[in-house]
C-alpha cells in the first residue's frame, strides 16, 4: 500500500509538472503572434492548448528515451522520481516568476540527474546518453534554429520587399498564425512526452511495468491533457519576454521563425533527441531579428536568458537533490516533501499576484516586473506605472515647495 500510495503521488506530482511545462512553454508557439496581433491571446492559447494535446499523442520516441535510456531502472525507486520532479516544478516556476524562458526540459532532466545522484549514486546516471540526447542539441538546434530564422527573415523581406505593406502584412499574418500552430503541435509531440517517459518510468521501477516498454494509452491521454490545459492557462509573464523582450517581433519575422522552430523540433523529436523547445524557439527569434535589417535585439536580455541556461541543469538539480534526500524517509518523508511543494508554489503564486500579468495586459511593456517597490524606478516607461509615476513626481514637487 505505501508503494502504491508513492506512485500515485509521483503520478499526480508529474502530471503538475506537465502543467506547468505547458504553461511555462506556451510562449514558444504563441508569442510572436500575440505581439504583433496576429492572433488574439485567448485565440492563440486555445489553438496552441488543442494542438499541444494532438501533438503528445502523435510519437513516443522522446519517452521511449526518459524511460529507458536516461537512467538504471533497476536503481531508480518512486521517491527519487518524485524528488527529481519536485527540482524541476520549483525551477520552472522560479523562472516563469522572473519571466526568463529557460527549458522546462532541462528542469525535468536537472532535477531527475540530481535525485538519481543523491538518490541511487553516480553510477546509476547514463551519461553518454545525456551528453548525446541532451547536452549536444542544447547546443546545436539553437544555433541551427536561429540561423534557419535569419535566412528565411532576410529572404521573406526581400521577397515582398516591392508587395504593397497592407497586402504583405495580412499575407504574414496568416502565415505567423499557421507557423505557431505548427509550433504549438510540435511542442506537444516533443515536450508531451517527457512526462510521459517518467510517469512510465516509474511504473517500471515500481514492478507496475515491464522494462524496456513503452508507455499506456492512458498514460499519453492524461499527459497530452495536462500540457493543454497549462498552455491554456497562458504563462504570460514569459509570453511578455518573448514577444516582446529580445526584438520587436514583425509578421515576417514571426511566420520565419515559427517555421524554423517547427523543422527543428519535428526532427529533433523524430530522433529521441530530449531537446529543449525554449531555446529553439528564442534561438529562432534572435535570429529573425538579426535577419531584419534596422532590427534591435535586446541582447541584455538574451544574457539573462543565456545565464537562466546555464543554471537550469545545475540548479534544478540541486533542488532534486535536495528533495531525494527527504523522500528517502518512506512515506514520512514523502508526504513532508509534498507539504513543501505545495507551500513552494504557494509562494510564488502570490509574490506574482503583486504585479500580474494576463492576456489583457501581456503586450502593454516589454518588461516583468516582480517587486512593486522597485517598479517605478526600475521601469520608467511600463504604461502600467504612469500613474505610479505621476504620483510620485507630485510627492517630489510637494516636498520641494
Amino acid at each position: 500500500m505505501s508503494l502504491l500510495f508513492v506512485v500515485i503521488a509521483v503520478i499526480v506530482v508529474a502530471l503538475i509538472f506537465d502543467f506547468t511545462n505547458g504553461f511555462h512553454d506556451s510562449a514558444n508557439a504563441m508569442a510572436g503572434p500575440i505581439a504583433t496581433g496576429a492572433l488574439t491571446p485567448r485565440t492563440a492559447v486555445i489553438i496552441a492548448a488543442v494542438l499541444n494535446v494532438v501533438g503528445a499523442c502523435l510519437s513516443t520516441e522522446v519517452a521511449k528515451t526518459i524511460s529507458g535510456g536516461f537512467f538504471d531502472d533497476k536503481l531508480v525507486t518512486a521517491p527519487i522520481v518524485l524528488a527529481g520532479l519536485v527540482g524541476a516544478i520549483v525551477w520552472n516556476l522560479l523562472t516563469w516568476l522572473l519571466g526568463l524562458p529557460s527549458s522546462s526540459s532541462h528542469a525535468l532532466f536537472g532535477g531527475l540527474i540530481g535525485s538519481v545522484i543523491v538518490g541511487a549514486g553516480l553510477a546509476s546516471v547514463n551519461y553518454s546518453v545525456i551528453v548525446s540526447k541532451v547536452l549536444l542539441p542544447a547546443l546545436v538546434a539553437p544555433t541551427v534554429a536561429g540561423l534557419a530564422a535569419a535566412a528565411a527573415t532576410a529572404l521573406a523581406y526581400r521577397i515582398t520587399r516591392r508587395t504593397p505593406s497592407k497586402y504583405s502584412e495580412t499575407g504574414f499574418k496568416y502565415g505567423q498564425a499557421f507557423t505557431a500552430s505548427l509550433v504549438a503541435l510540435a511542442h506537444g509531440t516533443s515536450d508531451g512526452q517527457k512526462t510521459m517517459g517518467v510517469i512510465t518510468l516509474v511504473l517500471i521501477v515500481s514492478g507496475f511495468q515491464a522494462s524496456g516498454t513503452g508507455p499506456h494509452w492512458w498514460v499519453v491521454l492524461a499527459a497530452g491533457l495536462a500540457i493543454g490545459l497549462g498552455t491554456y492557462s497562458g504563462g504570460w509573464r514569459i509570453m511578455r519576454t518573448m514577444g516582446k523582450g529580445i526584438v520587436e517581433i514583425e509578421t515576417p519575422q514571426g511566420a520565419a521563425s515559427g517555421a524554423a522552430t517547427t523543422a527543428t523540433i519535428l526532427a529533433s523529436a523524430h530522433l529521441g533527441f530530449g531537446l529543449s523547445t525554449t531555446h529553439v524557439a528564442t534561438g529562432s527569434i534572435v535570429g529573425s531579428g538579426l535577419g531584419r535589417r534596422g532590427a534591435e535585439v535586446r541582447w541584455s536580455v538574451a544574457r539573462r536568458m543565456g545565464v537562466a541556461w546555464l543554471l537550469t541543469l545545475p540548479g534544478a538539480a540541486l533542488v532534486g537533490g535536495l528533495a531525494a534526500l527527504l523522500s528517502g524517509h518512506g512515506v514520512p518523508g514523502v508526504i513532508a516533501l509534498l507539504v513543501l511543494l505545495a507551500a513552494a508554489c504557494t509562494v510564488i503564486w502570490l509574490i506574482s499576484r503583486r504585479n500580474q500579468i494576463t492576456h489583457r495586459n501581456v503586450t502593454d511593456s516589454a518588461e516583468v516586473m516582480v517587486l512593486a517597490s522597485a517598479a517605478p524606478q526600475t521601469y520608467p516607461d511600463d504604461p502600467r506605472l504612469s500613474g505610479s509615476k505621476s504620483k510620485h513626481k507630485r510627492k517630489k514637487q510637494k516636498s520641494v515647495a
